[in-house]
C-alpha cells in the first residue's frame, strides 16, 4: 500500500489497463526503478516510509504548484480559489511577452466586493466574476503539483470554480507569479496564461505527407532537400491547389558513420539537420575562391545521385553528408557581408545558450565520438570548467555549427514563404519526434531533465505481444514543472518558427509515456504521466504565437479522454482509413459521414503500406518474405483480401468507384473521394500513393531486414520518380483532379528533359 501511494503521488502507474476488462499489474521492481529515476528512494519498506512521508509533508506545506495555468476567459484553477483571505499575488512576465508587473490582493472573503482589483491592464483582463463553470482537468498523479490541484492519473471533474472579483486576468504568455500570505509565508510558481485553443486551418484543405530525404530533383546531392521542399510546395500549391505539405522530422541527427538513418531518433529537437540544406541557395556558395574544389563536390554528389536515381542505391546520408559538410567548410571560409553578419548575430543572441550547447556538442562530437557516455569524464558534464575551456579552444568549430544552424534555419524559412506565396492556406508541416537519442546533444545539455536509466516504449498490444522500446529516455516530468516547462517551450518554439503547422508523433505522451527500466524488457514498463494541462497550456500558447494549426499523432491505444482533451483545444487527430471502423459494434468501416471533423485524413502513414499496396496485397508478401508474419501466408492473404474486398465494396456501393474493379488507379482515387466524403478539415495524400509506389518507407519490427528510411520516391514497378517527373506525371494529375476538380492546371504532355514518364 504504501509503495503504491508513494508511486501515485509522483505520477507512476502501479497498473495499467490495456483494454477496458483487463487490467495489469506492473512489477514492484519496475516501480522501484522508476521512482528512482525520479529521484526517490523506495528501495525498502522503510525508505517507502520515509519517502512517502517527505512527498506528503511537501504537498501539505506548498502554498502553490510549481507551474500553475490559467485559460483565457475559462475558470480559474482551484489552487488560486484556495488562497486565503489577504493573500497577495505580484506577476512577473518573463522576457519581452507581457506587461509591467501586476500586483493583486485577495480581499477579505470571496463575497466581498468592496475591494476592487488592483489590475486592469493586457488582452483579457477581467476584474468581474466569470461565470462558474465544471471544468475536466488531468492530473499529473501527483497530489498539489498539478495546474488543477488533482491527485489522480487520468481525466477528473472539478468543482464548479468561478473567478472571484479580485482576479483581473494577466495577458497571454508565461509569467513569475510570487504569493504571499498575510502569515509570512511566500512561494513563487511559472504561470501559464493561455488562449483556450490553437488556431485552425482557415478553410478545409488538402496537401502531401513526404518523407523529404526520399524527394529527389535534378539538382539534389543525393537525397532530397529544402530546395526541393520549397520547389513541391511552389508548384503544388499553384498548381494542384494543395494547402500544406507535411514533412518527416527534420531534427539533427546523431554526427558520425554510419549514423542512425531514422530521423525519430535524432541527436537534437531542438535544432535542423544542416544535411538538408540546399547548398547552391546559400549566398555566399557563389563567392567561394575555390571553384574546383566546389565543382568537384558537385560532380560527386550528381553521381551519388544517380546511383539511387538509375542505379537501384539506397539513399547513403552519410556520403551526403560526407559531401556537404566538405562544400560547407568552403562556403564558410567566405566572410559574411555586414547584413548577413548582422543577421547571423541576431540568431545567435535569439537561440542563447540552447544553441551555444548544441554546437559545442557537435564540436565535441568530432574530436570524441557522437556518444557523450564515452567522452573523457569532465566533458561529460555541460557546465564543468573543462568544458568550458573545450569551447574556448573550438570556438571555430562552434561558430562553424552555430552557421550551420542559422543557414539551414534560413531555408526552412525560405520553404514556409515559398509555400505561402504558392497561396497554401497552411504551408509546411512539420514534424515532433516522440524523444531523443540517449547519445545526442539534447541529453547531454539537458542531462538534469531527462531520466537517467530509461527508456521510452509501449507496453503489450493486439500488434506487438512483447511490447517496444524505442531507445529514447523521458523528460522528467517533475524537472519540466520545476522550470516552468523551459526545455519544452523552447523547443516549441523553435520548430513552430518557420511552421503553418506542427504534427507532435504519438501525442498521448503529453499525458503519459510508457518508461521501460535500463536492462528489462518492455513488458514490465510502466505508465508516468506528466501535467497534461500544462503540456497543452505551452503548445497551445506556442502555436498561437506561431499562428499554427497542431496535429496530434493518435493512432493505436488511447487512454480515454485523451482525445476528448485534444479536440477541446483544438488539437487535430489523426485518422487513417484502414483503421476507422466501427469498433464499439460491427467492426465496419466507418461511414465517412461518421468521421470527425477535427483530424487529419490520410490513407496510411510511413510507418504502413502504401495504397497500392495495400489494395494488392504485397503488403502481406513483403512481410512474408522478411518472416514477420505470426500466421501462414494463406491465412494472412485470405483475412486481407476479405477486409480490402469490404473497402471496394463500400467504396462501390457510394458511387466511389465509377472504374470498376481491377482497375489499381481508379481504386487509389476512390480511396481518396472517400476521404474527401469525410469532414475531416484536413486531408492528406503520401506522396508515393500519387505514383504507384508500393514500398513503405518504415517497416516497423525490423531494422537490418528492410532499407527503412533510405528509400527514393519509386512507381508502381520501384523505378525511382525525381520531383521533375512527379510534376509531369499523368497518375499523379489524375489523383489530384480528385481532390481539387474545379481547380484548373495544365495536364502534362511531356516529361522535362531528361526525365521518365511514369
Amino acid at each position: 500500500m504504501g509503495l503504491s501511494r508513494l508511486a501515485a503521488l509522483h505520477g507512476v502507474a502501479t497498473s495499467y489497463a490495456p483494454s477496458a476488462d483487463v487490467t495489469v499489474s506492473v512489477p514492484d521492481d519496475t516501480v522501484v526503478a522508476v521512482l528512482a529515476a525520479l529521484g526517490v528512494d523506495a528501495s525498502t519498506p522503510a525508505a517507502v516510509e520515509e519517502s512517502l512521508a517527505a512527498a506528503e509533508s511537501a504537498a501539505a506545506a506548498r502554498l502553490l504548484p510549481p507551474t500553475l495555468v490559467v485559460w483565457s476567459g475559462e475558470p480559474l484553477p482551484a489552487a488560486l480559489i484556495a488562497l486565503r483571505p489577504g493573500t497577495t499575488l505580484e506577476i512577473e512576465p518573463e522576457g519581452p511577452d507581457g506587461s509591467p508587473p501586476p500586483r493583486m490582493r485577495v480581499p477579505g472573503g470571496p463575497s466581498d466586493p468592496a475591494v476592487p482589483a488592483t489590475v486592469g491592464t493586457g488582452p483579457g483582463t477581467d476584474s468581474g466574476a466569470a461565470p462558474a463553470a465544471s471544468r475536466t482537468v488531468f492530473g499529473t498523479g501527483t497530489t498539489g503539483t498539478g495546474s488543477g490541484g488533482t491527485g489522480t492519473t487520468g481525466p477528473v471533474s472539478s468543482v464548479p470554480a468561478p473567478a472571484p472579483s479580485w482576479w483581473s486576468e494577466p495577458p497571454l504568455g508565461v509569467h513569475r507569479l510570487t504569493v504571499r500570505t498575510q502569515g509570512g509565508r511566500s512561494a513563487t510558481t511559472t504561470l501559464i496564461v493561455a488562449p483556450p485553443r490553437v488556431p485552425q486551418p482557415p478553410q478545409r484543405t488538402h496537401g502531401f505527407l513526404v518523407q523529404l530525404y526520399s524527394l529527389l530533383s535534378g539538382r539534389s546531392w543525393g537525397m532530397g532537400d529544402l530546395g526541393d521542399l520549397a520547389d513541391l510546395a511552389a508548384w503544388s500549391g499553384r498548381t494542384l491547389g494543395a494547402g500544406f505539405v507535411q514533412v518527416n522530422p527534420l531534427h539533427a541527427a546523431v554526427l558520425g558513420a554510419p549514423t542512425d538513418p531514422s530521423p525519430y531518433r535524432p541527436s537534437s529537437r531542438r535544432f535542423p539537420d544542416p544535411v538538408h540544406l540546399h547548398i547552391e541557395s546559400i549566398p555566399e556558395y557563389g563567392h567561394v575562391p575555390d571553384r574546383a574544389a566546389l565543382d568537384d563536390l558537385r560532380q560527386s554528389a550528381e553521381a551519388l545521385s544517380d546511383t539511387v536515381l538509375n542505379k537501384g542505391a539506397l539513399i547513403d546520408r552519410d556520403a551526403v553528408w560526407e559531401l556537404k559538410r566538405q562544400a560547407l567548410e568552403l562556403v564558410g571560409e567566405v566572410t559574411l557581408t555586414p547584413g548577413r553578419r548582422a543577421a547571423y548575430c541576431d540568431f545567435l543572441a535569439a537561440q542563447g545558450q540552447a544553441l551555444e550547447d548544441h554546437a559545442l556538442w557537435c564540436a565535441l562530437a568530432e574530436l570524441h565520438g557522437s556518444d557523450w557516455h564515452a567522452w573523457p569524464s569532465a566533458l561529460r558534464d555541460p557546465r564543468s570548467p573543462q568544458t568550458a575551456r573545450a569551447r574556448a579552444e573550438l570556438l571555430d568549430r562552434v561558430d562553424f555549427h552555430s552557421r550551420l544552424a542559422w543557414l539551414t534555419d534560413q531555408q526552412l524559412a525560405a520553404a514556409q514563404s515559398a509555400a505561402r506565396d504558392a497561396g497554401m492556406a497552411v504551408g509546411i508541416v512539420h514534424d515532433l519526434a516522440v524523444g531523443v537519442h540517449p547519445g545526442g546533444a539534447d541529453a547531454w545539455a539537458q542531462q538534469d531533465a531527462f531520466a537517467r536509466g530509461m527508456s521510452v516504449g509501449a507496453p503489450p498490444d493486439a500488434f506487438n505481444a512483447r511490447g517496444q522500446d524505442w531507445g529514447l529516455p523521458p523528460w522528467r516530468p517533475d524537472v519540466l514543472a520545476a522550470s516552468g516547462y523551459a526545455p519544452y517551450r523552447g523547443l516549441l518554439r523553435g520548430l513552430l518558427a518557420h511552421a503553418g503547422a506542427l504534427r507532435i508523433d504519438h501525442v498521448m505522451g503529453l499525458f503519459r509515456l510508457w518508461w521501460v527500466p535500463e536492462g528489462s524488457p518492455p513488458t514490465e514498463g510502466t505508465y508516468v504521466s506528466h501535467d497534461a494541462e500544462a503540456m497543452l497550456a505551452v503548445l497551445v500558447l506556442e502555436a498561437h504565437r506561431a499562428g499554427a494549426v497542431v496535429i496530434g499523432e493518435d493512432l493505436g491505444t488511447v487512454e480515454p479522454g485523451v482525445r476528448e482533451a485534444l479536440a477541446r483545444r483544438g488539437v487535430l487527430g489523426t485518422s487513417v482509413l484502414w483503421f476507422e471502423r466501427d469498433w464499439a459494434g460491427t467492426g465496419r468501416p466507418l461511414p465517412p459521414e461518421h468521421w470527425r471533423e477535427g483530424c487529419l485524413a490520410t490513407a496510411t502513414t510511413h510507418d504502413l503500406p502504401s495504397t497500392a499496396a495495400r489494395l494488392t496485397g504485397d503488403h502481406v508478401t513483403l512481410r512474408h518474405r522478411l518472416g514477420l508474419l505470426t500466421r501462414t501466408l494463406e491465412q494472412e492473404q485470405a483475412e486481407d483480401a476479405t477486409d480490402t474486398a469490404g473497402w471496394l465494396s463500400l467504396l462501390a456501393r457510394l458511387g466511389l468507384l465509377p472504374e470498376g474493379e481491377g482497375d489499381e488507379e481508379g481504386a487509389v482515387r476512390a480511396v481518396h473521394r472517400f476521404l474527401l466524403r469525410t469532414p475531416a478539415r484536413m486531408v492528406g495524400v503520401w506522396l508515393p500513393d500519387a505514383v504507384g509506389d508500393r514500398r513503405p518507407q518504415n517497416l516497423p519490427g525490423t531494422w537490418d531486414q528492410y532499407p527503412n528510411w533510405r528509400l527514393p520516391i519509386a512507381d508502381a514497378e520501384g523505378r525511382p520518380v525525381t520531383l521533375e517527373e512527379l510534376a509531369a506525371s499523368a497518375r499523379l494529375h489524375g489523383l489530384m483532379e480528385v481532390l481539387d476538380p474545379g481547380k484548373r492546371r495544365p495536364r502534362p504532355r511531356t516529361a522535362p528533359p531528361g526525365a521518365r514518364s511514369s
